[in-house]
Order: structure tokens, then C-alpha cells, then sequence
């Protein structure tokens, strides 16, 4: 077989653990596209936008760890990879983009379609280029991959379209080699942050994905300590099951149990996280924060101990300084007051709840159509899914009702744009993570807002027969943005939306649609998605002045909210 530019990309793709590529096809990728087509074991998966393929690429990535393949072919085709690319970019992931160009004779001639795509990537990527000879390959993929890998970024390699099944001459094997180093800061460091922790009390600990392969060791580290553990989202899963520290999440999605620990403790351990909102660190106490990237070290709040390194072998060489802690009262109280919430949340779980005392009073004012509590929806999917199910959710509001309702236990997994904060992403994150493992069931999170922006997709999962169950919080409103406003004193105003019968909509494509307006229809109808086989949409007319009250409400957000409904209300009086 001919060792052009294409088959040295797809073989060395192949021989790197790559099993999916995901696009949409085009003139300039089809010696690429026809290479895969001819390599075995290596699939090509054709989404309808190419947003949804760099999101699939992305959810691969993160996890498998390892590299996510995406294409897109000439000029808009490469430019609608960009909002995917920036999540996986955000979300520190290996992807490999591949993007089309116009013929290389034409390059630089303002041709039909042409991008500047070494420009356009400029700001997502951390190596870009475009191979102008075949002989440049396989070095220039190489360095491509070894730059995605080592730096967890994103990598763009342009191929114009005249090239792509031109042969090289250069027969040097491909040689892509990716060690992985297990760091750890030196021993004077190590000493003088546990100085500075046992000369503390108090101590809370905020964990975040960074930290996710040294749960040993962040238990161990919490029960010496005596320690609370606050979790970011990225945190549920590897810390929220079986975990006698934790205290759930803070910031807007957070619970007062959290915001208490934080904010009543003499050290904050950081552990992994760049949690970004400053407003919800503690202040008048010492920080010790450690992460594997020295970047991080210091950039919310400032650190007073800054360690570099991987969190479990920091943490190895750190606990043996550490003394034990005599008094459990903070941890203790800080678990209190997280079991007292937790409970009060739970309550809002059961489908009967409006037909009781303070349900009926509570829907007189924000629940007059009794449509479904999208607590009890999110507790329903919870009991319903499996104990290794693989979640993800759109940004906004059916995230806050994923983390607080939904538990990472089992061997559960957990994607989101938490760090983009994309609309869209659920649904075709689903699809990578389908892919990835067929045998793991895979639950998607959907605003009603994201699924019906990337609503095309649904017909990839239709094609390649991805068993995903779509859970659609159809609250008729973009609910985050709703919240947003309602806080500020704002009317609610460009939020509401028209939306299409969905479970129609996916059996008119071929999936299995199921739709619910009453809540006494939910726990059956989630049971029935669920033992359904195959893809399943599950359209739930949830309640769209449903609030999710943050674990530190401000007088300023509550006068806001009572301003914005008075608002509301003289406006729908006329």
C-alpha cells in the first residue's frame, strides 16, 4: 500500500490507541476520510455539525486519556470545530484536530473557502501547522501529538487538499513516544508547608479534578487532619461515594455545609483545583495549594505554601510531617450541617410533594401548571441509572440539578463544559462517550436550550445506533440566564423558548421519544427509558421558576430577585 500523507496519519493514529474520528466529510479530507475507510479497526464517525465531532473528540479524550481525533474540511468546516476545540482546551484534554485547505497552489490567493487556519487556531491550540510537503510527514505529526499529549491542549494540523494522498519519499518509520513523569516538589518545600499546617487549627480541604487519582491519599490527608472536604463539580466523581470528609460543592451550585468549612477554617488545602470564583474562597487564612501546574499556583487566592507536583506523590512525601489532629468539632460540624441540608433537598424529591401542606402552598406561587420538580426528575434518573453509568450535562441549570441530586457512586463517570461553559455539549459528548466504551450505559443531561442548538445530532446517534439516554429539562427557558437576570433586578427577558414537542421530534427521527407532563407519571416513565433498549429521549416538562438557592445568598441577589418578579408580574398585567 502507498505511503502517502494520509495513511501515515491514519496508521500512526491507529497504532496510538485511536479507534474514532469524528466529522463531517468534505472535499479536502477525502483522501484522509478514504484512508480510514480502508484501515481496520479504525472508524469513521460522521456527526451532522462539526461542533458535536470536537466535543465527541473531547469526551474521548478525557476519558480515556488519551488522544481524541476530530476533522473538519475546508474553511467553515474547520471553523465550526472551534467551540469544541476550546472546551477541550479549557479542559486541559489531548485532541487532535486535522483540518482541511484549499489546494496549495491556491494558498494565499483569497480562493473559494479559504481560512487562515494557522491564524485561526492560533488562540485554542498549542501547536498548530500546515504541511506544505509530504516529507514533512511523519515528523511534523509527531510533533503535533507529542505537543497535544505533553501540554493536554489541542493540536491543529492543516493538510491542504492536493496533498493528502501525495507519497512520500522519506520511508522513516513513525515514532510517537509519550512518557508520562510523576513530579513532586523537593524536600524544603515539603517541609515548610507542613510547617505551616500544624501550626494551624483548622483545616478545610478543596479538591478538585487535579486530584482524582490520589483519593487514597486526600482521605488519608482529611482523617489526620480532621479535615472537611469541599469538592468541586470535577470532584464528584472519585471523591463523593464512600467519603466520610466530604461536604458537597461550593459556589452557585454549592450548599452552606461547604461555604461553612471554607469559610471557618484557619488553612485551606488546595488540592488540584483552579476553582475560578474568587468571591467564594475564605479570607483570613493561610493556603497551601497544590498542583501539577505551576501556573495555577497562587491565580485565585493568594497561596502562602505553593507545591508542584502530582497531588499523590506530594501528598505521600507530605503526610509523614504531619501531626495528628485532636479536635473533630470542625469537621464534625461542617458533616452536621451537610447531612441537614442534604435531607431538606431530599424533599423536594418526591413527585407527591405538591400535593402536601407546603407543597401546595410552595406551587401557589411558583408552580400554578404542576409541571414536573426537576429535583425529583434529576432523584429519579439517580435511583434509575447504573452504579457505572457515564453522565453528562449541558451548562446551566441541569447541572445544578445534576449536582446535587445525582451521586457519583460505583465507577460512575462525569463530563460537562465546566470550565467553557458551553451550551450544547451533553448531547455529543454523549456520543464520544458511547463510542468509547458501548457496553457502559450513558446518560446525558440536556437544557432544552443546548439539545435543540445541536439538534441535528440526534441523527448520529439514530445512524450508529448509540444506546444514550437523553434526559431533556424542558423548562421552555434558557433557566440559568433566567436566574441570572431575576438576580440583578431584571425582568426575565429573551429567555423563553418555543419549543417542539422533543419525544416527537426524536421518534420522527427513529429514536424512542417519551414525553412527561405529570408528575405523577415521572418515576414510571424514567423506569421505562431507562429498561428501554437503545437511544431514548425523555422530554420532561419541568418548572421553569424553579429556583436552586446558592450555599451563601447575598440580600443584594434576594432584593434583586424580589424586584425582577415584581417586574415580571406589572408586565404581565399589562
Amino acid at each position: 500500500m502507498a505511503r502517502t500523507v494520509a495513511r501515515v496519519i491514519t496508521d500512526a493514529l491507529y497504532e496510538l490507541g485511536v479507534r474514532h474520528i469524528f466529522g463531517v466529510v468534505g472535499d479536502a479530507l477525502n483522501p484522509l476520510t478514504d484512508a480510514i475507510r480502508t484501515t481496520e479497526g479504525l472508524d469513521w464517525v460522521g456527526c451532522r455539525h462539526e461542533e458535536a465531532a470536537a466535543f465527541a473528540a473531547s469526551a474521548q479524550s478525557q476519558l480515556s486519556g488519551t488522544l481524541g481525533v476530530c476533522m473538519g474540511t475546508v474553511g467553515p468546516g474547520s471553523v465550526h470545530l472551534l467551540n469544541g476545540l476550546y472546551d477541550a482546551a479549557k479542559s486541559r484534554t489531548p485532541v487532535l484536530a486535522i483540518a482541511g485547505q484549499v489546494p496549495s497552489a491556491e494558498m494565499g490567493s483569497d480562493y473559494f473557502q479559504e481560512v487562515d487556519n494557522d491564524l485561526l487556531f492560533r488562540d485554542v491550540a498549542v501547536y498548530r501547522a500546515t504541511v506544505t510537503s509530504p516529507d514533512q510527514m511523519p515528523r511534523m505529526l509527531e510533533t503535533a501529538v507529542r505537543a497535544a499529549i505533553g501540554e493536554r491542549g489541542v493540536a491543529v494540523l492543516t493538510i491542504p487538499g492536493d496533498l493528502g494522498d501525495r507519497e512520500l519519499t522519506d520511508h522513516r518509520p513513525t515514532r510517537i513516544v509519550h512518557p508520562r513523569p510523576v513530579t513532586r516538589p523537593d524536600d524544603a518545600d515539603i517541609h515548610r508547608a507542613a510547617e505551616l499546617i500544624n501550626a494551624a487549627g483548622r483545616a478545610t480541604l478543596l479538591v478538585g479534578r487535579g486530584a482524582r487519582d490520589a483519593r487514597e491519599e486526600v482521605l488519608a490527608l482529611a482523617e489526620r487532619l480532621s479535615a472537611p472536604m469541599v469538592l468541586t463539580l470535577k470532584a464528584k466523581e472519585g471523591f463523593e461515594d464512600a467519603n466520610p470528609y466530604q461536604v458537597g460543592q461550593t459556589g452557585l451550585i454549592g450548599n452552606p455545609a461547604a461555604v461553612h468549612a471554607l469559610d471557618t477554617c484557619d488553612t485551606l488545602i488546595m488540592l488540584g483545583t483552579d476553582f475560578p470564583y474568587r468571591d467564594w474562597y475564605p479570607s483570613g487564612c493561610k493556603v497551601v495549594q497544590i498542583d501539577l501546574d505551576q501556573r495555577n499556583l497562587g491565580r485565585r487566592t493568594p497561596a502562602d505554601a505553593g507545591l508542584t507536583g502530582d497531588t499523590a506523590a506530594t501528598l505521600r512525601a507530605l503526610l509523614p510531617h504531619l501531626k495528628q489532629a485532636g479536635d473533630r468539632s470542625h469537621l464534625d460540624g461542617a458533616r452536621e450541617r451537610f447531612q441537614e441540608w442534604s435531607a431538606d433537598q431530599q424533599r423536594l424529591t418526591d413527585p407527591r410533594h405538591d400535593r402536601r401542606l407546603f407543597g401546595r402552598l410552595r406551587s401557589a406561587l411558583d408552580n400554578r401548571d404542576h409541571d414536573v420538580r426537576p429535583e425529583a426528575l434529576a432523584a429519579a434518573v439517580d435511583a434509575c441509572a447504573a452504579d457505572d453509568a457515564t453522565f453528562t450535562s449541558d451548562t446551566g441549570m441541569a447541572t445544578v440539578w445534576l449536582s446535587r441530586f445525582v451521586t457519583m457512586r460505583g465507577r460512575r463517570r462525569l463530563l460537562g463544559s465546566y470550565n467553557l461553559g458551553s451550551m450544547a455539549n451533553a448531547m455529543p459528548q454523549a456520543i464520544g462517550a458511547q463510542l468509547w466504551d458501548p457496553e457502559r450505559q450513558v446518560v446525558a443531561f440536556c437544557g432544552d436550550g443546548g439539545l435543540s442548538m445541536l439538534l441535528g445530532d440526534l441523527m448520529t446517534i439514530k445512524t450508529y445506533r448509540l444506546p444514550v439516554k437523553l434526559v431533556v429539562f424542558d423548562n421552555r427557558r434558557l433557566g440559568m440566564v433566567k436566574l441570572e437576570q431575576e438576580q440583578a433586578g431584571l425582568p426575565e427577558f429573551g429567555t423563553e423558548l418555543d419549543n417542539p414537542d422533543f419525544a416527537a421530534v426524536a421518534r420522527a427521527l427513529g429514536l424512542t421519544g417519551i414525553r412527561i407532563t405529570d408528575p405523577s407519571e415521572l418515576q414510571d416513565s424514567v423506569r421505562r427509558a431507562f429498561a428501554t433498549p437503545g437511544p431514548v429521549l425523555l422530554d420532561v416538562l419541568t418548572n421553569p421558576q424553579e429556583l436552586a438557592v446558592p450555599g451563601k445568598p447575598t440580600v443584594q441577589q434576594g432584593w434583586g430577585f424580589a424586584i425582577a418578579k415584581i417586574k415580571e408580574t406589572l408586565q404581565s398585567d399589562g
